[in-house]
């Protein structure tokens, strides 16, 4: 098995795998975005939209965290399928429309989302070398836009002809070929192993706090995470509510936005790989991603068609697009040989700020409006862009 520590065998080829493991996040993203995506048609309200994302995350959190030893075991495209499974039961959930399905289907969710990014860091980080490894991480993390571009051109359209129901069959019929194509592949990345002792609770808490470097990208995932859900879950019913565009006009700023997202994620991670400089690189998408966030809360509705979409192209092409190159820095940082658990622990940092932010969404939507709360964005973007750079500071000084 490659993604286990003790490699017994020549590597196998990376483009099957870069490409399971793409999918694979592709698929988490189209069943993480359908509900907000088909909201105004199934009826979905913002607190319902938020509940869900925080059931995602509330499950995903220590399935992201406890996930390494397992993958170790089990080897990364067992996970896989296993994620797929789990995406498959959360859309039938889902297309049950009740309020208390999908709360279960955002939990069934976490369980495919805790795991995946951890899966695929552990088997692609042994078949690249050192030099593409920004790039490559940043290639598999395009799976995201895909999934959300797909997602926001495809699913309006069959939730307006066929119904909301038809948007989550298509989804869980995607997930169910893709755990035929995980488990052909397996046995090609398979082979005896040794996996590594299990990490108790403080050992895997110090994968992150022992290297300052790991430690600051960390608190910085925490607000870049919360915006890009928020982008991904809630932009439609601000452009429908707030932005005065209709419900197809709103799934294409937000298509534009994931399309900015797909250029970021391959374009950044080519910047970082070119100038060796990953967290400048991420310092200036936290940058972008502050100030788009707040000329749409501010002035979102007076700028026009061309200049929401636009917006929207850059906010995609920043709050989207920042996460390959996090996740190859995490690589890059982390033991070689507990990659896994590393992910694993760093994104449990990202998945809190993904948990987190329906819930201010949620209250500043009720409280004044979801232009504020995109506001209130922004301003902890910047923060989480200011810690990066003071970490940046405190190791030059070291």
């Amino acid at each position: 098995m490659v993604d286990a520590n003790t490699v017994l065998r020549p590597a196998p080829a990376l483009l099957p795998a870069l490409g399971a493991m793409t999918l694979l996040q592709a698929l988490v993203a189209l069943a993480l975005f359908a509900p907000g995506v088909v909201a105004p048609r199934a009826h979905i309200e913002v607190w319902q939209l938020s509940m869900f994302s925080g059931a995602v995350f509330a499950v995903g959190i220590p399935a992201s965290f406890w996930g390494g030893g397992l993958i170790a075991r089990l080897g990364s495209l067992r996970i896989a399928s296993l994620c797929a499974a789990a995406i498959v039961v959360s859309m039938v959930l889902a297309s049950l429309g009740s309020s208390s399905a999908l709360l279960a289907a955002g939990l069934c969710l976490g369980l495919a989302m805790g795991p995946e990014t951890p899966a695929s860091a552990a088997l692609l980080a042994r078949l690249v070398t050192p030099r593409r490894r920004a790039f490559v991480f940043s290639v598999r993390q395009t799976g995201n836009q895909i999934g959300a571009v797909c997602g926001s051109l495809a699913l309006p359209a069959i939730a307006i002809s066929l119904g909301p129901s038809w948007c989550y069959a298509v989804v869980g019929i995607c997930a169910l070929v893709a755990v035929a194509l995980f488990e052909w592949l397996r046995p090609a990345y398979a082979g005896k192993i040794a996996p590594p002792p299990n990490l108790d609770l403080r050992a895997r808490l110090a994968l992150v706090t022992a290297d300052r470097r790991i430690a600051m990208l960390a608190l910085a995932s925490m607000p870049f995470s919360a915006m890009q859900v928020s982008l991904n879950t809630v932009f439609v019913t601000l452009g429908t509510r707030e932005l005065g565009l209709s419900h197809i006009e709103a799934g294409m700023a937000l298509a534009c936005a994931q399309a900015g997202g797909l250029v970021g994620r391959l374009g950044w991670g080519f910047v970082a790989m070119r100038l060796n400089a990953s967290r400048a690189v991420l310092v200036v998408i936290g940058l972008g991603m502050a100030f788009c966030a707040a000329l749409l809360g501010f002035h979102g509705a007076s700028l026009g068609r061309a200049g929401q979409f636009a917006v929207a192209a850059l906010f995609g092409l920043t709050a989207s697009g920042w996460n390959g190159v996090f996740v190859a820095e995490i690589a890059h940082l982390a033991p070689q040989d507990r990659i896994g658990e590393t992910t694993g622990a760093v994104l449990t940092a990202s998945y809190a700020g993904l948990l987190a932010a329906p819930i201010l969404v949620s209250i500043l939507d009720g409280a004044a409006s979801l232009g504020a709360a995109f506001v209130t964005l922004a301003g902890l973007a910047f923060c989480g862009t200011l810690a990066l750079m003071w970490g940046a500071h405190d190791i030059a000084d070291q």
